[in-house]
């Protein structure tokens, strides 16, 4: 009789660790990996709503910024100038407690200048007037329609700006005047729209044309407009070339003024004029001037 003999296998214990090991390993990426998948259709779920949430608040923030302008640009067409609203024009320039400045520009709109100085403005939250020619606004109504719809004043400085056709007579002066207010009205798209404001090309007195210019202050009168000069400038139509002359010219007009109102222009040769315009802000409000335009005299 053989004894049966049975052979037990040793185990290496670091074989047996090392198998334990890696089963739990083997499992535990098996559960990690479940858990990760359901993590990530969650999170996609998520991003989705997220994304969908953000573009439901950029509309709902664009539909608000539409209203706002709707309302902005509803506002500014009710404000519609009349003579007796305007009455305080023939007393712009008397002195006043609070120091204030008209900037007005001349000879536009023109499509290398005008924008820029209307970004400007509207950065600097100032409003100014502007005298537009009536051939250069039909030429650039849209321009003409922005300077209105963000505030600024749109008025009148003829439509041909050369000087033998508008003063041959007060009856072509008076054409020139109507037949820009019908394009301003065109460009704004607001028929009701009427500036009752005028400033000659060259100024209302002296010159070779002195005596139509007088005459014409009576009928500008009895059809119910206004006329308005300045009492400082730039001299940038006159020569003054550079950012330096531009505003030594300003500062020697406007002097010790409280109303000031300051002559420039907007037209395409006007680079200089625009890029001393960001100076010519911080000299007034250096001095304490308040910045208005003729929408602020239809107040007083």
């Amino acid at each position: 009789m053989y004894d049966l003999i049975v052979v037990k296998p040793k185990l290496n214990k670091w074989k047996v660790i090392a198998c334990i090991c890696a089963t739990i390993i083997i499992v535990s990426i098996a559960t990690i990996d479940g858990i990760f998948c359901a993590t990530r259709v969650k999170a996609a779920k998520f991003a989705e709503q997220i994304v969908m949430q953000a573009e439901a608040l950029e509309n709902y923030q664009e539909q608000v910024l539409i209203m706002e302008e709707t309302k902005r640009v509803e506002e500014i067409r009710s404000k519609i100038p009349t003579w007796e609203n305007l009455q305080q024009v023939r007393h712009i320039y008397a002195a006043k407690e609070e120091k204030r400045v008209f900037l007005t520009f001349d000879d536009g709109p023109s499509k290398s200048i005008t924008p820029q100085i209307l970004d400007l403005l509207k950065q600097e939250q100032i409003k100014a007037t502007f005298f537009v020619l009536g051939k250069n606004a039909e030429k650039n109504p849209s321009i003409v329609k922005r300077a209105y719809e963000e505030g600024h004043y749109i008025a009148n400085h003829g439509y041909s700006h050369e000087y033998g056709s508008i003063y041959e007579s007060t009856d072509s002066l008076l054409a020139e005047y109507n037949r820009t207010e019908d394009v301003i009205r065109k460009a704004i798209e607001n028929e009701s729209y009427s500036s009752h404001l005028f400033r000659y090309p060259g100024g209302s007195s002296g010159g070779k044309y002195k005596e139509i210019k007088k005459e014409a202050k009576t009928i500008l009168e009895a059809n119910q407009i206004y006329y308005l000069d300045w009492n400082a400038l730039t001299k940038d139509a006159e020569g003054a070339k550079t950012k330096e002359q531009q505003l030594e010219n300003l500062a020697g007009t406007v002097g010790e003024k409280s109303s000031v109102v300051v002559l420039m222009h907007d037209s395409s040769s006007k680079t200089v004029t625009y890029e001393t315009l960001p100076d010519i802000i911080a000299f007034f409000r250096e001095r304490g001037y308040q910045f208005k335009n003729i929408y602020d005299l239809m107040q007083e």
